[in-house]
């Protein structure tokens, strides 16, 4: 089973952008020698700790550094973007780069302007595992007590958003990604319409962009409108686990019981993100993976993402349990440690989820042992196969 490669541009503390965009482009090439399927790039914005805020720039210059690997996003938000601008970047890129080119949408953007106007939050369905589950205590966490162990696959008490996106920091950051007054359409509106720009049905023409050979992915958290909408179009779709491993069961399973058989899709296919950081030891590996709680810790307080913390800046951090609550469910669900440890706990994600392909997203502050990370999980992965 293919592993790819999803990245976040990560600007590391006493770094640039400009410095995170070179290694994103170094990493590409890297990934490509190594095998990986696809390599992904995030958008994000308002984030002194992430570049990939132009996703569909940044595939452009990935796909001229590279020869063979599929480059795409992971995802555009159409909630702040037009239809026919997405076809008609992505397009481009296409018409140069043709058969190569992955259009990843999402719709976090619509969710988190939903959710700071009030709009009531649809209730995650607990699943119903196939198998027995163990429970294990968690300390302070509101809608669940407890997380659970799913054959051998830590799925934790969801994360409560809805704090986190009526912040007024990123309701005056909404409004900055739009024109004033602009209405963002249903989601299911916005993928049809990207549909047709594509296949040439729509009554306007986007050039480029009509008759692309791009494959056009869906990306969600849970088993709401993403899952629903990828399955009843026959589109392939991404699940996370690593941004909410608590709703990545529901995600894929909502997925597969919507799935229309498509010109695109005749049976579902599944990506499931993971995070994770491999070293030639577990403690080299829990050591380069220690920034990674105060990276997340920032972002769930509506400071966005930093400049990613060497190890020693991160261990200067007097963390409280109210921080150790609002992270324990990112930092339980990482694989971190040695090769073997790592490829093994991905195996266990791909059985639980029945994942067609991981892709695996590594954040450290040093770019060698980001590449080094993936060069050992490779290798791997390989010889598990």
């Amino acid at each position: 089973m293919p592993l790819s490669v999803l990245d976040l541009a990560p600007i590391p503390s006493g770094g640039t952008a400009a410095v995170a965009l070179r290694n994103t482009v170094d990493l590409a090439r890297r990934a490509e020698a190594l095998g990986y399927r696809r390599y992904w790039v995030a958008e994000h914005h308002f984030a002194p700790g992430v570049a990939s805020s132009a996703p569909d720039v940044l595939v452009a210059l990935l796909a001229a550094a590279t020869s063979r690997i599929r480059v795409g996003s992971g995802a555009v938000q159409l909630g702040h973007r037009a239809p026919v601008s997405v076809v008609e970047s992505f397009g481009l890129v296409d018409a140069l780069h043709p058969g190569r080119i992955d259009l990843g949408i999402g719709r976090s953007g619509q969710r988190r302007a939903e959710l700071a106007a009030g709009a009531p939050a649809p209730v995650p369905a607990a699943p119903v595992p196939a198998v027995p589950v163990r429970a294990v205590p968690v300390r302070a966490v509101p809608v669940r007590a407890v997380a659970r162990t799913v054959d051998g696959l830590l799925v934790p008490p969801p994360f409560d958003w809805t704090a986190l996106a009526r912040d007024p920091r990123l309701a005056r950051q909404a409004a900055l990604l739009q024109q004033p007054g602009a209405v963002t359409p249903a989601f299911a509106e916005q993928v049809d319409d990207v549909l047709a720009f594509l296949k040439g049905t729509h009554e306007a023409h986007a050039v480029p962009g009509e008759g692309a050979g791009l494959e056009v992915w869906i990306l969600g958290s849970s088993g709401g409108e993403s899952a629903r909408v990828a399955g009843e179009r026959g589109l392939p779709f991404a699940a996370n686990y690593h941004v909410s491993p608590a709703t990545v069961l529901e995600a894929v399973d909502a997925y597969r019981e919507a799935f229309q058989p498509s010109d695109l899709l005749a049976e579902p296919y599944v990506v499931v993100s993971a995070d994770a950081v491999v070293a030639e030891d577990a403690a080299t590996a829990r050591e380069l993976a220690a920034p990674y709680g105060v990276w997340v810790r920032s972002i769930r307080t509506g400071a966005g993402a930093p400049p990613f913390p060497t190890p020693e800046e991160a261990a200067a951090h007097a963390w409280t349990q109210d921080d150790l609550d609002l992270v324990r469910d990112r930092l339980d669900t990482r694989f971190v440690g040695s090769p073997r440890e790592v490829a093994d706990g991905l195996e266990t994600l791909r059985r639980v989820t029945g994942a067609d392909e991981l892709l695996v997203t590594t954040v450290t502050h040093g770019h060698a042992d980001r590449v080094r990370s993936y060069e050992l999980l490779a290798r791997a992965w390989a010889g598990r196969s």
